[in-house]
């Protein structure tokens, strides 16, 4: 009864909304041996003994779906999304990656047909799900549980396994429009499949798929809640704000600090604060390509030899606000004794607070070729005139496979070789040259207070820089082989034992590097070292067995383990044990517990040691409040700046390690309702990260030895910018921490209704709910509590879920999906962010053969992100791995198929 009614009613009929629920696929009919994801075994029952969520291409698309990022925010096991968003002000290439459990993308493994493809090449941490070749996808399946046993590295929190076509006769034509209520975000899609031939009668088929979209993005000033302040603002503002000696900062927009330039009152009177996040694009503008191209010939009726190409090309190009200049100098005289017109006090512009004439400072050591004359002032000033910097992203991805398939001597054989590759190039536009503004501002030839005359606008134009800053490349080389067959029924249940064995070897190779000529003139601005240079290569092999023993007939008990020897660290071995319980027609019950590991990166191990900028943070011991500094330190060089931080990798570390749990069941009382329910536990350690500022910082006394302060006592010196270790810095480099203890329960539901001459009802519901999660900053350290509350780099969610309808009369279809986050609290815990939920609505009609169209409406009450106060990704005063800005969006689809 599983096999039918569990595995196609309630996850195809039921699953009609677009949304997995709990179970494998039964694509196959119940004569043909399938393949499930998170086993080796091919076989008729489908059902096995781990949890399996499958989602159809089809309902997806109909529901107005066009990326895998959309797919990802469906499911309730995938806790954490980075999106293409955060691309914006971080140079993740435009990624998009999956996090199952939330302990992290790379412990999320993804395949595509079962196999693996390049990771990202900025770190190598986990594959960008924009490269998966959307248009040629035909189901998406989901296993939730550890596969180390099977997979090897990075399978700990899950696997998402893409699943193309395998074959194709006829054409297609999709074109797709979606234009959000809200300026900003329009987007169009077009995609064209062929093919022809057909395996069974004429021996061979050949098809391909093409497909296009792009995006247009939301900027910054596009959506009304970017208002929502504290969040987003600069002490680097225009006008500029200035000093002496760092005690007392002025601005002469204060204290109303009403200016048309988004200024925001700074709170001591006498300065401003910028609101950055106006000029801080929420989302990218994109350009997605993709193609893939596959050819299959049947050698005799036993085996087929196919060769495969797929190629994915996604820029993304992103607006950050315009460059801050933290450490400028504004000369009280010129050098021909004239007064400089701009300077506070001296006529064109007054001064709010006391400037001393005749003031200087020893030793001083300004940038190159600038000359302070008694009386300067140290200037904080962004350069609107010089307008946004943009970063331009082009990640390119391929893959070719030649693989053979068969059945020889009773065996289900499978074997490829494959050529991975992913190259990411980053350019930018907008940035300065520091040294060159610095002149011309010392010179007075820059208003840091108001318009610029022709002299200071072409000193502004002049200082711009841009051009390619780094470039990434990775690439993965693959054979794999592995066979499963039946071997008889050895303890007399009545089913026969099946064995499956496989071997894999394969070389990755790892390349970043900073464009010297380019990244040595931005290193100030972009904080990326122009000598950086990471490589790496590795070699691995693999062997992996699975067994499933049939012990009676109601029960099965499968055993898997696999081999992985690296050859930069080590050897490891996972085993891993099943059980399926069915003791009535009506319930299974399934459990398993297995270990797994994964490999530290290319990027992890051999990384460059570089010093970049923090984000805005305050000196915990020289500014306590976040606000003053203690007596005898500067507050504008201790609260609310950037310092400098050393990050880069390691060749010490180990792998991660994991232990797993599942234990679940699934109730079908009748064919057309479905109830299940699957626990599951995690444990891990020696996790391998690199601390964050905000937790070394808010804790000085536990993280002092990352803290690095200069003969001072400071994380910054006055008036110059500093090199490496002569300035404080923290020490954020990547190392093996502590542990990650987390549990909790999937939940499914699903009804299916016949409403006779009214159609059929399909009601839905998957959800995870999580009891626990709980890290350490390092090892034998504390556990932080995490479930509810942003700890450390994110919240987790103690709920989520997605309800669903689908009501099909006729030619026409009505559906909805209800998508719920809870809340949590924030990084600054004075803030709660509230519960998320929105409401997709969609319609489709088939009019004439071979004709599918879709209208409909994604967040149709036009539900805000909640607002967040977090620090950790650029957008601010909302959180965008949690929610969307786009607000309400219309959408339209039409398919044709001939």
């Amino acid at each position: 009864m599983f096999k039918q009614s569990i595995l196609t009613r309630s996850l195809v009929a039921a699953f009609g909304s677009g949304l997995a629920l709990f179970g494998a696929s039964a694509l196959a009919q119940e004569t043909q041996r399938v393949e499930i994801t998170g086993s080796a075994i091919k076989r008729i029952d489908a059902e096995t003994s781990v949890p399996v969520s499958v989602i159809k291409m089809e309902t997806l698309k109909a529901q107005g779906v066009t990326s895998i990022e959309q797919i990802m925010s469906s499911i309730s096991a995938v806790q954490m999304t980075q999106s293409s968003s955060q691309q914006v002000g971080a140079g993740t290439g435009g990624a998009a990656f999956a996090d199952v459990r939330g302990i992290g993308a790379s412990k999320t493994l993804v395949l595509l047909n079962g196999r693996r493809i390049a990771n990202n090449a900025i770190d190598g941490a986990a594959v960008d799900l924009n490269m998966i070749p959307f248009a040629a996808l035909d189901r998406v399946e989901v296993l939730r549980d550890g596969a180390s046993s099977l997979y090897g590295t990075d399978a700990i929190g899950g696997v998402i396994n893409f699943i193309t076509r395998k074959d194709h006769a006829g054409g297609s034509i999709t074109l797709g429009v979606d234009r959000p209520q809200s300026k900003g975000g329009n987007a169009e899609s077009a995609n064209v499949g062929f093919g022809f031939g057909d395996l069974s009668k004429n021996g061979f088929n050949v098809f391909g798929f093409i497909d296009v979209a792009r995006t247009q993005p939301i900027a910054g000033d596009e959506r009304p809640f970017n208002a929502r302040f504290p969040g987003g603002l600069s002490p680097t503002p225009f006008p500029a704000n200035y000093y002496q000696d760092g005690s007392v900062t002025g601005n002469p927009a204060a204290p109303d600090c009403n200016d048309p330039s988004y200024l925001v009152q700074a709170g001591d009177g006498t300065s401003c604060f910028i609101a950055t996040s106006k000029f801080v694009d929420y989302t990218a503008k994109t350009e997605r390509k993709s193609a893939m191209l596959r050819g299959s010939l049947a050698l005799g009726s036993d085996h087929t030899l196919a060769m495969e190409w797929f190629g994915t090309q996604n820029k993304a190009t992103t607006r950050i606000a315009p460059v801050p200049y933290g450490t400028l100098w504004m000369n009280r005289t010129n050098a021909d004794g004239s007064l400089n017109p701009y300077y506070p006090g001296n006529g064109t512009v007054a001064s709010n607070i006391t400037l001393d004439p005749n003031y200087t400072v020893a030793n001083m050591n300004p940038r190159t070729g600038v000359v302070l004359r008694p009386g300067f002032i140290i200037v904080k000033w962004r350069a609107l005139a010089g307008g946004q910097r943009t970063n331009i992203s082009t990640n390119d991805q391929q893959r070719l496979l030649a693989s053979l398939d068969g059945t020889f001597a009773n065996w289900d054989y499978q074997t490829g070789v494959s050529y991975n590759e992913n190259k990411i190039k980053e350019d930018v536009t907008g940035y300065s040259d520091g040294n060159a503004i610095a002149k011309a501002m010392a010179d007075g030839l820059i208003n840091p207070f108001g318009a610029q005359s022709a002299a200071g606008a072409a000193a502004i134009q002049a200082a711009l820089l841009g051009g390619n800053l780094q470039n990434h490349k990775g690439k993965v080389t693959t054979v794999d082989a592995k066979a499963s067959r039946e071997l008889g029924d050895w303890l007399g249940s009545g089913r026969k034992v099946a064995l499956a064995i496989g071997a894999e070897a394969r070389k990755e190779d790892f390349l970043s590097a900073s464009n010297p000529p380019v990244a040595e003139k931005l290193v100030a601005s972009t904080g990326v070292d122009p000598t950086a240079v990471s490589a790496g290569s590795r070699n691995v092999t693999a062997l992996f067995a699975e067994i499933n023993i049939p012990l009676l007939k109601t029960l099965d008990v499968t055993l898997a383990g696999r081999y992985d020897n690296y050859s930069d660290f080590g050897s490891t071995t996972n085993p891993k044990v099943g059980i399926r319980f069915q003791p009535t027609k009506e319930l299974l019950i399934r459990g398993s517990a297995s270990t797994g590991f994964r490999a530290p990166s290319l990027y992890e191990l051999n990384a460059s040691q570089s010093y970049t900028n923090t984000g805005t943070v305050s000196d915990p011991i020289n500014c306590p409040d976040g606000k003053t500094a203690i007596s005898g330190k500067s507050t504008a060089l201790n609260c609310k700046v950037q310092f400098q931080r050393l990050t880069g990798g390691n060749t010490n570390l180990k792998p991660e390690k994991s232990k797993n749990m599942t234990f679940g069941l699934v109730f079908e009382p009748t064919a057309n309702f479905s109830v299940g329910a699957d626990l599951w536990w995690v444990r891990l350690q020696d996790t391998i990260a690199a601390l964050s500022e905000t937790t070394v910082l808010g804790d000085a006394a536990t993280f002092a030895q990352y803290i690095k302060r200069n003969s001072t006592g400071d994380l910054s010196i006055d008036g110059f910018s500093c090199p490496g270790a002569t300035c404080g810095y923290l020490d954020l480099r990547q190392q093996n921490l502590g542990g990650t203890n987390t549990n909790g329960v999937d939940i499914s539901a699903s009804l299916k209704l016949n409403l006779g001459a009214s159609g059929n009802l399909n009601l839905g519901l998957n959800g995870t709910y999580v009891t626990k999660y709980e890290y350490q900053d390092f090892a034998k350290g504390p556990w932080n509590q995490n479930v509810g509350v942003y700890v450390g780099l994110a919240p987790i969610f103690r709920l989520q879920h997605t309800a669903t309808a689908r009501w099909a009369v006729g030619n026409f279809t009505l559906g909805g999906a209800a998508h719920y986050k809870s809340g949590y609290v924030d990084q600054d815990p004075s803030n709660t962010v509230n519960a998320y939920a929105t409401l997709d609505l969609f319609m489709g009609w088939k009019p004439m053969k071979g004709l599918d169209l879709t209208i409909g409406v994604n967040n149709a009450t036009d539900r805000e992100p909640p607002y967040s106060n977090q620090g950790e990704v650029f957008q601010a005063n909302y959180d965008p791995r949690f929610a969307d800005p786009t607000g309400r969006k219309y959408y339209a689809r039409a398919s044709y198929s001939f």
